[in-house]
């Protein structure tokens, strides 16, 4: 009994704790005033006829606060990154200074900031629902093992309020890294 309880707890913990860490990698890619080689890891280049990751095809390193620097691997790429970065829809300027490619990062206006913090809010509430998601499917595993005799039903019941306890817990979790990112957003 306390077997399949266990299994259904831990693999909504796990799938929950996934859930935080997505989000979590999601809101890197969220600009703040600071640069950071995070903000390009998503730009695809078309390299040789496929799709590659930026950060397969150059090396990305932060110059200054407000500024990254972009070195390709391979020197005829450059065009190519250039262009990237500029249609990747982060409202970057990049220019080109021989083989190396220099990203300023602009000051962040106050309207781009409260965009910034909905754009936060829905990756957020977009966690939040995949958390909610978990907790359906753990209960549902358990009212079939209670259907299948495999629980009793306190014990249904305990594992139904401990499946809430998660929920709950990693819920404030989200809030937690939203409200931290948010106050990135908007200090200068």
């Amino acid at each position: 009994m306390q077997e399949v309880i266990s299994k259904i707890s831990q693999d909504a913990e796990a799938r929950m704790a996934k859930s935080v860490e997505a989000l979590k990698l999601a809101l890197e890619k969220v600009r703040t005033g600071r640069a950071h080689a995070g903000l390009l890891e998503h730009i695809h280049v078309d390299y040789y006829g496929s799709r590659t990751p930026l950060n397969q095809v150059a090396n990305i390193a932060v110059a200054d606060a407000r500024s990254l620097t972009v070195t390709p691997y391979d020197k005829s790429m450059v065009q190519a990154i250039e262009k990237a970065i500029q249609e990747s829809g982060l409202g970057l300027n990049p220019a080109v200074a021989g083989q190396t490619i220099r990203v300023p990062l602009p000051v962040l206006t106050e309207e781009r900031r409260k965009e910034l913090g909905k754009v936060v809010r829905n990756e957020g509430e977009d966690a939040k629902i995949a958390i909610r998601n978990v907790r359906r499917d753990g209960i549902t595993h358990l009212k079939e093992a209670l259907k299948k005799k495999e629980i009793s039903e306190d014990d249904e019941k305990r594992a139904h309020d401990m499946v809430q306890k998660l929920t709950d817990r990693f819920t404030a979790d989200v809030d937690k890294v939203i409200a931290a990112k948010e106050r990135d957003l908007m200090a200068i």
